[in-house]
C-alpha cells in the first residue's frame, strides 16, 4: 500500500513537469548533438551525453514546474488546466511544488557545468550559461513580466526555445555555434508563436476568462488566424535556413534531404494555416496545433539523417 503511495506522488510531481513539453525540447538537444557530432566527426563520450540530456531535461521540466506554481491561481479558473496538480491540490502546500521546481533547476545548472569535466571548460561554462538564460527567460521574462500583461508575451519569452538545442551543440564544439548551433535554436524559436497562437485561439475563452492577453485570444479571428499564417509562414523560411550553411573549411553542413524534407512538411504547414484563415475555428486551429509539434520533429530527424549521409 505504501509503495503504491509513493508511486503515485511520483506520477503526480512527473504530471507537474509537463513531459510532453520537455521531451521535445530534449529531442532537439539531441538532434542538435548528433547532428554536430556527424558534421565535425566528434565523438560523443556517454558521460557528456547523459550529463545533456539529463542537464536539458531536469532544466525544462523545473521551468514548467516554477511557472505552473506561479499561474496555479489562473490554473484553477480555466478549463483546460483545472485539473493540473496544483489546482487540484494533488501538491498541496503549493510551495512543495516551488521548492521542486527550484531543485531541479539547481540540479540542471550542476549537471550542465559538470560537462566541463567530460569536454573542456569552455563547453560546460557555455552550456551553463544557456541553461541559465533558458530557465530565466521562460520564468522571469516569460511567466512572471509578460505573460498576463503583453499580447506579444511568447515572442520575447519564447526565446528560452533556443537553449536546448545550443547546449546540445556545445556538449560537441563551439565551432560554428553561431551559425549551424543558432540555426537549430532559431527552429525551435520561431516555431513556438505559431504552436502557442494556434492553441490559444482553440481555447480564446479560457484565456479571456482570465485576461491573459494571447494574441490569438484577444483579437479578432482573422486577425488571430492571419498572425498563425505569418507566423508559419515565416518558420517555413526559416526552416531553409541550415541548407545554406557551411563549415568553416566551405562544406555543407546538410544536403538535400534535410531540403527536400523541410519543404514538403512546410508545404503541410503552410496548407494547414491556409485552412485556419479561411475557417478560423477550433477545429483548424487545433488540427495545426497538433500537427506542429510532430513538424518541428521531423526536421530535427531530417537534421540528423542528412549530416550522417
Amino acid at each position: 500500500m505504501q509503495k503504491q503511495k509513493s508511486e503515485s506522488r511520483v506520477a503526480v510531481y512527473y504530471e507537474l513537469t509537463k513531459p510532453k513539453i520537455w521531451y521535445l525540447l530534449v529531442f532537439t538537444a539531441f538532434g542538435a548533438t548528433l547532428t554536430a557530432s556527424n558534421i565535425y566527426n566528434i565523438e560523443i563520450s556517454p558521460a557528456t551525453w547523459i550529463l545533456m540530456l539529463f542537464s536539458v531535461a531536469a532544466g525544462s521540466a523545473a521551468a514548467n514546474t516554477l511557472t505552473n506554481y506561479h499561474d496555479r491561481d489562473i490554473d484553477a479558473i480555466m478549463e483546460r488546466t483545472k485539473n493540473r496538480p496544483l489546482p487540484s491540490k494533488r501538491i498541496y502546500p503549493a510551495e512543495k511544488a516551488r521548492n521542486f521546481g527550484l531543485a531541479l533547476a539547481g540540479i540542471s545548472l550542476v549537471l550542465a557545468f559538470v560537462i566541463s569535466f567530460t569536454t573542456t571548460l569552455e563547453q560546460g561554462i557555455w552550456a551553463t550559461a544557456f541553461i541559465a538564460f533558458g530557465l530565466l527567460n521562460n520564468i522571469l521574462v516569460y511567466s512572471y513580466m509578460l505573460k498576463r500583461s503583453s499580447r506579444t508575451n511568447i515572442i520575447l519569452g519564447g526565446l528560452c526555445g533556443g537553449s536546448p538545442p545550443m547546449i546540445g551543440w556545445v556538449a560537441v564544439t563551439t565551432t560554428d555555434l553561431w551559425t549551424m548551433g543558432l540555426a537549430m535554436a532559431g527552429l525551435v524559436f520561431i516555431w513556438i508563436p505559431m504552436h502557442i497562437w494556434a492553441l490559444t485561439l482553440h481555447f480564446k475563452e479560457d484565456y479571456n476568462k482570465v485576461n491573459v492577453p494571447m494574441l490569438t485570444a484577444v483579437q479578432s479571428e482573422k486577425t488571430s488566424a492571419r498572425a498563425i499564417a505569418g507566423s508559419t509562414f515565416v518558420m517555413v523560411l526559416f526552416s531553409i535556413v541550415p541548407f545554406f550553411l557551411t563549415t568553416e573549411s566551405g562544406e555543407s553542413m546538410v544536403g538535400s534531404v534535410y531540403l527536400w524534407t523541410a519543404i514538403a512538411s512546410g508545404a503541410l504547414m503552410i496548407i494547414l494555416s491556409a485552412w485556419v484563415i479561411a475557417k478560423p475555428m477550433e477545429k483548424a486551429s487545433w488540427t495545426l496545433f497538433k500537427f506542429s509539434s510532430p513538424y518541428l520533429a521531423v526536421l530535427f530527424i531530417a537534421l540528423m539523417v542528412d549530416s550522417a549521409l
